[in-house]
């Protein structure tokens, strides 16, 4: 691991353990069940005070984590979640550690999203998947006793390039936005000369050169749409709130940057989080590392505050 990053000594604890699940192989096989073990590894035993099932929207895969402590006169707010992974890796369990806990503190229903993977399915498969996923929502909201009007959305790197596109393209067809989008170190297709590309090449977890490699398994026709890269896109104006979260040492850092930018330049209301000290992928070291457990209360202050100004 490079020594130029200042790491905290818990930081760089987390950051070995996750490195030491890797694999050199380059089948996706392969890489798909050393990210398993790894996720595994991260996972906690979760809250006995949630109800889970696993079932299917628009014929993709979900998993609905519902507090017992909700309220059984009134319909619940709702987050929607999509998992990080490069759109190559990740599914229901690989962020249950994230989104079983959102759950709870937020004493709200949790959807979790298994979108098809690249190379296998590249854009817009999992971009279809997560849309299509928010408008059965909107159908389905008596059913899961969600309210419809109290639905925000959320992702990590992959997932949050997916969060802000349906945004996006629910903004293009002059359909309802969520009342947040939360997006945390997302891959947003900024440009390649972008500072954090050359200062964080070989950050530790996410270089510059494995970022191009997962890019290019997801944009396998070199697609320039905002579906695929929102920062393409040339109108931001009527995008819902957002919750912008970058980690300090990591190649995507700018993308977070430029995107807070242009949102705050198009008049859309945004909090934006620098991540002091941290690293792509470090959100799973809640629990573990400080500096993590600061980003996550910030999060989940923000999508508190989109369910109430709703």
């Amino acid at each position: 691991m490079p020594t130029r990053y200042p790491l905290s000594p818990a930081m760089a604890h987390f950051v070995e353990k996750t490195l030491s699940f890797s694999v050199d192989s380059t089948e996706m096989d392969v890489q798909r069940r050393a990210y398993s073990r790894m996720c595994e590894a991260f996972t906690p035993t979760r809250s006995a005070n949630l109800e889970i099932k696993d079932f299917k929207l628009a014929g993709v895969s979900v998993r609905s984590y519902r507090p017992h402590l909700l309220s059984a006169e009134h319909p619940a707010a709702c987050l929607v979640y999509l998992h990080g992974g490069g759109w190559v890796v990740g599914d229901l369990d690989s962020h249950d550690f994230l989104t079983a806990a959102l759950a709870v503190d937020l004493n709200a229903v949790v959807i979790a999203v298994d979108y098809r993977l690249a190379p296998e399915h590249p854009f817009p498969a999992a971009f279809d998947d997560s849309l299509a996923v928010w408008h059965a929502l909107q159908i389905q909201s008596p059913w899961l006793d969600i309210d419809p009007q109290r639905i925000a959305i959320a992702g990590d790197s992959a997932g949050g390039n997916l969060a802000a596109a349906v945004c996006l393209a629910l903004r293009d067809a002059g359909e309802r936005q969520p009342v947040g989008q939360a997006l945390i170190y997302p891959g947003l297709g900024g440009v390649d000369d972008l500072p954090s590309r050359r200062e964080c090449f070989d950050a530790p977890l996410l270089s510059t050169a494995e970022l191009a490699f997962y890019q290019q398994l997801y944009l396998s026709h070199n697609e320039c749409s905002p579906y695929a890269m929102p920062l393409n896109a040339t109108d931001f104006r009527g995008l819902a709130p957002a919750f912008i979260a970058v980690a300090q040492f990591d190649p995507l850092r700018d993308d977070g940057v430029c995107y807070d930018r242009a949102l705050r330049e198009a008049g859309v209301a945004t909090e934006f989080d620098p991540g002091l000290g941290l690293v792509h992928g470090s959100i799973r070291g809640k629990g573990q590392v400080p500096e993590v457990d600061a980003v996550y209360c910030r999060l989940v202050s923000a999508l508190l505050g989109f369910f109430q100004t709703c």
